[in-house]
C-alpha cells in the first residue's frame, strides 16, 4: 500500500524524537563522566556510565512525546459526509472474566440506550463473551442477561456466550467470535468488562473506518472514571490531565503505525481476520505459550498486512476503570510486564515493520527500566569500594598537592538534569493549559497547578517502591516464574496496614538493609538515599493510606476533572440502571427464547482466521 506524503513527516519527527533522546542520554553520561573521573575512574564507573545512558534515554523519550504533544495539529483524515448514514454494522464485543455481572451489563445496557439516543441501535450489536470459571458467577451472568434482554428489547442485538474451555486468554475470546460471527459484521468495536463508551462516539468511530477503507484500528485514549481512594483519583487525574498530551505525541510519532491498547477501539472485522491471527510461542510460560500482551502484536500484524492503525486524540467520551491501590496496580502490571518481555521473542519476526520493531523495544524497556535503575542505586552505593584513592601529588617533583575539582556540583547538575526530564514536561502542560483554557475544565489554573504539584510529590514518593515491584516482575519472568492472568479486583480497593505490610515488608526490609550500609560504608551517600529508603521503609504505611478514599474537601479541590464537574451522559445513564436493578429484592430468571449461545443471528457466517 503506497505510503501518504504525511509520513514524510512522521518519519522526520521520529528521527528528531530520536536525536533529541540520545542526546540528552550523552550529556547525562559525559555529566556522569567528569563526576565520576574526580575519584578515579574504575571499571565499575564504565558500566554505571551505560546504566546511566540506557536510563536517560528512556526518561527524555518520554519526554520527548510530551513536547510533541504539545506541539500537536491534528492531521487531516477521510471523514463521511455529514448527510450520508452508516452501512456497515458493527459488533461490540465485551469479554468478561469473573466479573460482576450486574456492573458488567449495566454498561451494556447504558451503552444500548445512548446508542438508541442517537438512533443508530440496530446498526451496532452487542456481544458479551464470557470466559468466566466460576459456575455461581456464570449462571448469574445468564440471569443478568435475560434481565438485559428483556429491558433493551434486545433480541437479534444482544448475546452473550461463555466459552467452555479458556483457550487463549482474551485474545483466544476474540478470535474465537471473529471465527464463529465476525462475517456478519464490517467492524468489532473491543471493549473491556469495565469500558463505556458514549454513543455518540461509538458512531463516530464507525463512521471514521467506513470514510477510510485502508483503515484496520482505530484506537480511542480511554478516561478513568469512578475512582474513589487517593491512589485512584490521583490516576485519574494524570489520566485525565497529561495523558491527552503524551497520546498527542504518540499519534504525531507513529502517525499510520499506532498503538493498539486491547480495549476501546474499533477494528475493521476483514483487516483483523487476515492479518490477526496469534501464533502460540514454542515453549513453556512465561516466555512461550499464548502470547498475553496481544494488543501490541496484533497493531503490528496490522501494519505489516498493510492496513493503517491510527490514534485518535480527539475521540472523547471513552471510559474506563482503574486500580484503587498501589498493590493492586502492582498485581496489574506484573501480567503486563510478562506480556511485554515475551515480545523479546518477536522483536525479530518476518516482514515487521521496523516502527512495530520498535514500538516492542520500548514495550520491553517500560519494565527493564526499573532494574537498570535498581541496578545503578546498588553499583552507587559499592562504588566507593571500588575506587582507587585520590591522588593529591601527581606530579612527582612538584611540591604542593593538586585537590580535584568540586564533586558536588555536577552530582547535583546530574539530579537536576534527570529531574527536569520527570517534572519540566508536567509543568508545561499546565502552562499550555493556562494559555489555551483547557484548564478550565480541570477548576482553573492554580486548582490544576496544585493537584499537580502534590501528584509530582505523590509519583515521587511511590516512585521507589513500583521500581521494586517492577525490578521483582522482571525478575520473576527471567527466573520462569508465570503470573497467570488473575481477575481484576474491582471493589473499594482499601487496604489494611496488616495487608500492605504482607505485600510490602520485603521493601521495608530492603530500605532498612540500605540505610544501615549507607551509614556503615558509604556516608557520602546518606543524603542521596533517604529520599529512597524512606518511602521504602514506611511502604506499608504508604500504601494503606493512599488506598483510602478521599475526603469530600479534597476530592472538591485536588485532582478534579472534567467527567466531574460535567460528568458524561452515559456515565449518568450508567448509574442510574445501577440503582434500578439495585433495587432489586432478587435476580430475574431467564426468559423464554433468550439466546445464551450469541451466535443466532450470525450462525452461517464464517471467518478463517490465519494462524
Amino acid at each position: 500500500m503506497k505510503q501518504p506524503h504525511s509520513f514524510k513527516a512522521v518519519y522526520l519527527r521520529r528521527l528528531l524524537a530520536v536525536l533529541f533522546s540520545l542526546s540528552m542520554s550523552f550529556a547525562a553520561t559525559q555529566l556522569f563522566i567528569r563526576f565520576a573521573d574526580e575519584g578515579g575512574f574504575s571499571y565499575l564507573d564504565i558500566f554505571r556510565c551505560a546504566l546511566i545512558a540506557v536510563s536517560t534515554a528512556w526518561l527524555a523519550w518520554g519526554a520527548t512525546l510530551s513536547l510533541f504533544g504539545l506541539l500537536y495539529s491534528a492531521e487531516k483524515t477521510p471523514r463521511l459526509p455529514d448527510d450520508k448514514p452508516l452501512d456497515g454494522r458493527t459488533a461490540i464485543l465485551i469479554p468478561v472474566y469473573n466479573e460482576d455481572p450486574a456492573s458488567t451489563f449495566s454498561r451494556v445496557a447504558a451503552m444500548d440506550e445512548s446508542l438508541a439516543q442517537v438512533r443508530v441501535a440496530d446498526k451496532f450489536h452487542f456481544a458479551i463473551l464470557s470466559d468466566t470459571t466460576s459456575e455461581e458467577i456464570a449462571e448469574q451472568e445468564a440471569r443478568w442477561f435475560a434481565r438485559l434482554i428483556t429491558e433493551r428489547r434486545g433480541e437479534g442485538r444482544l448475546f452473550y456466550r461463555r466459552r467452555t474451555a479458556n483457550i487463549g486468554k482474551k485474545a483466544g475470546n476474540i478470535e474465537d467470535f471473529v471465527r464463529r460471527s465476525g462475517g456478519a459484521y464490517e467492524y468489532a468495536l473491543i471493549l473491556d468488562a469495565d469500558s463505556l463508551m458514549e454513543g455518540e462516539t461509538i458512531l463516530e468511530m464507525a463512521r471514521r473506518m467506513e470514510a477510510d477503507p485502508s483503515l484496520g484500528l482505530l484506537q480511542t485514549l480511554p478516561m478513568i472514571i469512578y475512582a474513589r481512594s487517593f491512589f485512584g483519583r490521583a490516576m485519574q487525574f494524570s489520566a485525565s490531565y497529561f495523558s491527552p498530551i503524551f497520546a498527542r505525541g504518540v499519534a504525531m510519532l507513529q502517525g499510520y503505525e499506532g498503538p493498539f491498547w486491547g480495549h476501546n477501539a474499533i477494528v475493521r472485522t476483514t483487516a483483523f481476520a487476515e492479518s490477526c491471527g496469534l501464533p502460540q510461542l514454542s515453549g513453556k510460560p512465561p516466555f512461550g505459550g499464548h502470547i498475553l500482551s496481544h494488543d501490541y502484536v496484533e497493531a503490528a500484524l496490522l501494519a505489516r498486512a498493510g492496513w493503517r492503525v491510527r490514534l485518535d486524540p480527539d475521540l472523547t467520551a471513552s471510559y474506563e476503570e482503574g486500580p484503587e491501590n498501589l498493590i493492586e496496580h502492582a498485581q496489574r502490571d506484573r501480567r503486563w510486564c510478562q506480556g511485554n518481555l515475551q515480545h523479546g521473542r518477536l522483536l525479530l519476526a518476518p516482514k515487521l515493520r521496523l516502527w512495530s520493531r520498535f514500538v516492542f523495544a520500548q514495550g520491553i524497556m517500560a519494565y527493564v527500566a526499573s532494574p537498570v535503575w535498581l541496578i545503578f542505586l546498588v553499583t552507587s552505593i559499592a562504588a566507593p569500594f571500588f575506587t582507587p584513592p585520590p591522588n593529591y601529588f601527581p606530579e612527582p617533583h612538584f611540591p604542593f598537592p593538586i585537590f580535584p575539582a568540586n564533586e558536588t556540583i555536577m552530582a547535583v547538575l546530574l539530579v537536576l538534569g534527570i529531574s527536569c526530564l520527570l517534572v519540566l514536561p508536567k509543568l508545561l502542560i499546565v502552562l499550555h493549559g493556562a494559555f489555551t483554557g483547557a484548564n478550565v475544565k480541570f477548576g482553573g489554573t492554580w486548582r490544576a497547578l496544585a493537584s499537580t504539584l502534590v501528584e509530582v510529590l505523590f509519583s515521587s514518593l511511590i516512585a521507589p517502591l513500583m521500581l521494586w515491584f517492577q525490578s521483582r516482575a522482571v525478575l520473576q519472568v527471567l527466573l520462569g516464574a508465570d503470573g497467570g492472568w488473575p481477575a481484576t479486583n474491582r471493589d473499594d480497593g482499601q487496604l489494611s496496614l496488616q495487608e500492605t505490610w504482607i505485600a510490602s515488608r520485603w521493601i521495608v526490609l530492603a530500605g532498612l538493609a540500605t540505610l544501615a550500609f549507607a551509614v556503615w560504608a558509604a556516608h557520602s551517600m546518606l543524603i542521596w538515599l533517604i529520599p529512597i529508603a524512606g518511602p521504602m521503609i514506611f511502604s506499608p504505611w504508604l500504601i494503606s493510606a493512599s488506598s483510602r478514599q478521599a475526603q469530600a474537601g479534597f476530592r472538591g479541590y485536588l485532582f478534579a476533572t472534567p467527567s466531574e464537574f460535567a460528568p458524561s451522559p452515559i456515565v449518568g445513564e450508567r448509574e442510574r440502571v445501577l440503582d434500578v436493578w439495585g433495587a432489586l429484592s432478587s435476580e430475574p430468571t431467564p426468559v423464554d427464547g433468550a439466546d445464551l449461545d450469541g451466535a443466532q443471528a450470525t450462525r452461517d457466517a464464517r471467518i478463517h482466521v490465519e494462524a
